[in-house]
């Protein structure tokens, strides 16, 4: 019987090996020796050198190494010394080996090699400055703040490398990369939909790009290899299936040179269509609506909504319908009664979005048909006021 193999690094890597790359921080390179490997968890320890300058073509270029020392609150006397995903990015080179430098494992875990940027805050406090640290590179925007310099001429941002988006509903990919040609770093947040997002094949210093319910893109909008050669990590989570799949065909054979893929959680056009337009979205994290109430008030929701368009998919007629319609209307409402008994939430506000709900439903089914439905949602809003208690 054959025996399975541990799985490898893609890029081969092995405990001893020194790594190098250059530092934004520093201005310079720096080096790390890689000092355990975790096959179980894809993970690989690395270790800080305490040294930068001039590319190394060999670790005789270093001189004499030693490991970075922490000198900050509870690590002070530690070595810099972390778990980091095992796939060594594609800028970093091996450039030899070297007795371990440290034997024992690291006990901390971050994402995202960061080499230098110890280096850079140990220096900095060797030169008495203890202000803190902040990214000069790095900018987190929000909708106001990304939407209103969008809508209008702007110069472009050349000294933004690393842009976080949250809180933003909508985003014109071709306008955010006029504004910020020299993205290296890229995290989208949502929920968010985006237009024109083939746009960003024009970041081509991208190095990080991460998403995050992050919608409205499809095969045509995939980023491309050839494009974006300096890609080293892609993160999609939760975005439509199409597009998540279009992604791994084309960055799969890339991780041997350095590309750490992570998909998950791709969304299928019916998760979509129940979900991307939840008209109850807002409720999530509402004051007065606890998590469970919430879960419980989106199911009873999508169960409503399957059914009505399941009944006006049948090809039965109105007087058919009809009193089907108005018992899903009244099990809707008999539903909520039984939510809003137990916790009291359902106030004006939560009523108009309850009907908005319900109109929701038979808008998507005029949609689809191409009919006029308005009787089907007269039926549906007669059965749940027939009901109500809220």
């Amino acid at each position: 019987m054959a025996t399975l193999q541990a799985p490898t690094p893609p890029r081969r890597i092995v405990p001893g090996d020194v790594v190098a790359a250059f530092s934004e921080y520093l201005g310079e390179w720096t080096a790390a020796q890689i000092t355990h490997l975790d096959p179980d968890h894809q993970l690989a320890g690395v270790l800080h050198l305490d040294w930068s300058g001039p590319e190394p073509m060999s670790v005789a270029d270093l001189g004499e190494v030693a490991p970075l020392s922490r000198t900050r609150g509870s690590f002070t006397g530690q070595p810099a010394h972390c778990h980091y995903e095992w796939v060594l990015p594609r800028s970093y080179k091996v450039i030899g080996t070297l007795p371990l430098l440290h034997e024992q494992p690291p006990n901390s875990y971050a994402f995202g090699w960061g080499m230098g940027l110890d280096l850079t805050l140990e220096r900095r406090r060797q030169q008495g400055d203890e202000s803190k640290w902040s990214d000069p590179w790095a900018k987190t925007i929000t909708d106001t703040e990304l939407n209103d310099p969008l809508a209008g001429p702007a110069d472009p941002d050349e000294e933004t490398r690393r842009l976080t988006v949250r809180g933003v509903q909508s985003l014109d990919c071709a306008r955010l990369v006029e504004r910020y040609p020299a993205l290296t770093g890229l995290t989208l947040v949502g929920p968010v939909t985006l237009s024109s997002a083939s746009s960003l094949n024009e970041l081509t210093s991208l190095k990080h790009l991460m998403l995050s319910d992050v919608f409205g893109t499809t095969e045509a909008d995939c980023l491309l290899p050839r494009r974006v050669p300096a890609l080293e990590s892609l993160e999609l989570v939760s975005v439509p299936a199409e597009y998540a799949t279009a992604m791994k065909r084309a960055w799969r054979p890339e991780e041997p040179q350095g590309v750490y893929l992570r998909i998950a959680k791709p969304r299928k056009p019916e998760w979509l269509a129940e979900n991307l337009n939840n008209p109850l979205r807002d409720w999530d994290g509402r004051e007065q609506i606890s998590a469970a109430i919430y879960k419980k008030a989106l199911a009873q929701y999508k169960a409503t909504r399957r059914a009505v368009l399941a009944e006006l998919a049948s090809g039965h007629s109105a007087d058919v319908l009809t009193p089907r319609l108005v018992e899903l209307g009244e099990q809707f409402g008999e539903a909520f009664n039984e939510l809003d008994e137990r916790a009291g939430f359902i106030e004006t506000v939560e009523r108009e979005d309850l009907y908005d709900a319900l109109d929701a439903i038979i808008t998507e089914a005029e949609a689809a048909s191409g009919a006029d439905l308005a009787w089907a949602g007269k039926g549906l809003t007669e059965g749940c006021e027939s009901v109500r208690d809220w």
